[in-house]
């Protein structure tokens, strides 16, 4: 059974009100070192971070980056150097707060030989409410896999039992760190579902991803960061919006070379009657276009997808150091 087909009616509903916003999680000016001495590092600078009930917040940013710190010293993994992290207003060490969280690491420790039923079992009785077994075994889709051991299954089995301890505990708020790794195209968009529906349900859910077009489709609000630093926040249109340039499209007679030496056209092609040019912004194109062909047709403006501002804001930062 696989996660798409279980999902529509797997988790209980914990619809805050419309003025219920609450911040669940956040930090401060964090920031955290590695090492000592001429080996440190500055993994976070000055970071200030903000979950709240009801969203999804994908964070973005490439390898290095301090995604996992900052994700570290949200979940009380690791301690900032300076200033804070909160979680639920405690300390992310708290008991009290970390009873009301679930976490879904890459690396998850889990004992290879535990039966995936003993596994579930196991972190359900860490919280004080948990869900009820036959509702996790649903969210996850492990319907059918109770009885294998964890060693036994396959990497996306695996991760479907990650994603099982997570929200075992019924969280307030939920950590999905690379959650679809490793899953096949139907169980990966499954688990698309039961992420819209934990976030609908009022809770707070974190996710990191190096698939962007699932943080464009999933994250109620993006934030980038690049070596430690925030470079770039909002709702997926607006982090695309900082990205200036546009993508025209139309069947035309106008030739490959004439196109190309327009003024801010960035980049041509053509595949048999269309053409298709990269530019900074599409009215000049536009204009230079239809002057030129009036009778062109198909004329379509797409703004940059979320990987090409991705890619984009953080080149700029490299060119800038």
């Amino acid at each position: 059974m696989t996660i798409t087909q279980q999902t529509h009616q797997s988790l209980p509903v914990h619809l805050p009100t419309s003025h219920d916003t609450r911040v669940l999680a956040e930090l401060l000016g964090a920031s955290k070192q590695f090492g000592k001495g001429s080996t440190t590092v500055q993994a976070v600078s000055g970071l200030d971070l903000e979950v709240r009930s009801g969203e999804l917040l994908a964070l973005l940013g490439p390898n290095g980056a301090g995604k996992s710190t900052a994700i570290g010293m949200l979940t009380g993994l690791t301690a900032p150097t300076s200033g804070s992290a909160r979680l639920f207003g405690l300390d992310p060490r708290d008991v009290r707060a970390r009873r009301r969280l679930g976490v879904m690491l890459q690396a998850s420790g889990v004992p290879q030989t535990l039966r995936v039923r003993e596994l579930l079992t196991q972190f359900r009785g860490y919280y004080p409410a948990p869900l009820p077994m036959a509702q996790v075994v649903t969210a996850a889709g492990l319907d059918g896999l109770e009885g294998r051991m964890f060693g036994e299954l396959s990497g996306g089995q695996q991760r479907r039992v990650l994603f099982g301890l997570a929200v075992a505990g019924d969280p307030d708020l939920v950590v999905f760190d690379e959650p679809t790794t490793g899953l096949d195209v139907e169980a990966r968009h499954g688990l698309w579902a039961t992420l819209r529906e934990l976030s609908g349900s009022g809770r707070g859910v974190v996710l990191t991803t190096h698939y962007l077009e699932e943080a464009d489709a999933l994250a109620d609000r993006i934030v980038v960061i690049d070596r430690g630093v925030v470079i770039a926040q909002g709702r997926p249109a607006e982090v695309k919006a900082r990205v200036p340039g546009r993508r025209v499209r139309a069947q035309t007679s106008v030739s490959l070379a004439v196109a190309s030496e327009w003024p801010g056209v960035a980049r041509a092609s053509r595949e048999g009657p269309w053409l298709e040019l990269h530019a900074r912004a599409a009215e000049p194109v536009l204009r230079a276009l239809l002057d030129l062909d009036p009778s062109a047709t198909g004329v379509t403006v797409t703004e940059p997808s979320l990987e090409e501002a991705f890619l984009a804001l953080t080149s700029d930062l490299e060119e800038a150091r």
